[in-house]
């Protein structure tokens, strides 16, 4: 027996999803679901609330499809709708503090600090930092937002995403340099 696969061409399976063709839409899912739920597990530290989120925000590609424009890339389209979505999320949570004092963000870290940290681990001192912080690293850092973008994404001043992202990595550099230290993490 000779299997015939779907076509994979994401154009086509674009517009079959558009037509509401049930095996376009699983196809296009089962291609970027793993991705977008890493990216929804970035800001959101339970993964069945991440799978819930991204749950939502396929719903949301789906229903919109058609306004998809082809002037970016797909992945990047549904990307977008991913972070919103985990940030409406979190939002809801009303899990969302940004600090109001201001830092001098110039004054960044240089320091390049030779480790090797296991993913996992990594993505836990992510995990811990405040919200607002782990946001704003996140936008920055992973996502590649700009700070003008991730100020007007989530209503707060440019100077405001910059203090948060310096803060974050000073945590975070700390953390790193602290962990191998007799008693880290023993409270």
């Amino acid at each position: 027996m000779k299997v015939i696969q779907l076509h994979k061409d994401e154009a086509s399976l674009i517009k079959g999803a558009i037509k509401n063709n049930r095996d376009s839409q699983r196809i296009l899912f089962d291609l970027y679901a793993p991705k977008m739920l890493s990216v929804c597990r970035y800001y959101i530290k339970d993964i069945q609330f991440a799978e819930e989120v991204m749950l939502n925000g396929f719903f949301k590609v789906f229903s919109n499809l058609k306004n998809f424009k082809a002037e970016g890339s797909f992945e990047g389209w549904i990307r977008r709708i991913m972070v919103r979505e985990s940030i409406s999320y979190l939002r809801q949570k009303k899990s969302i503090e940004f600090a109001l004092d201001v830092i001098d963000y110039k004054n960044d870290f240089t320091n390049n600090i030779q480790t090797e940290i296991e993913l996992a681990e990594i993505q836990q001192l992510i995990d811990d930092l405040p919200e607002g912080y782990k946001i704003v690293f996140v936008m920055y850092a992973i996502e590649g937002y700009k700070h003008h973008e991730i100020a007007e994404i989530l209503n707060i001043s440019e100077s405001t995403s910059k203090s948060q992202l310096f803060k974050a990595k000073k945590q975070l550099q700390e953390k790193i340099i602290n962990r191998n230290k007799p008693g880290y993490g023993i409270k």
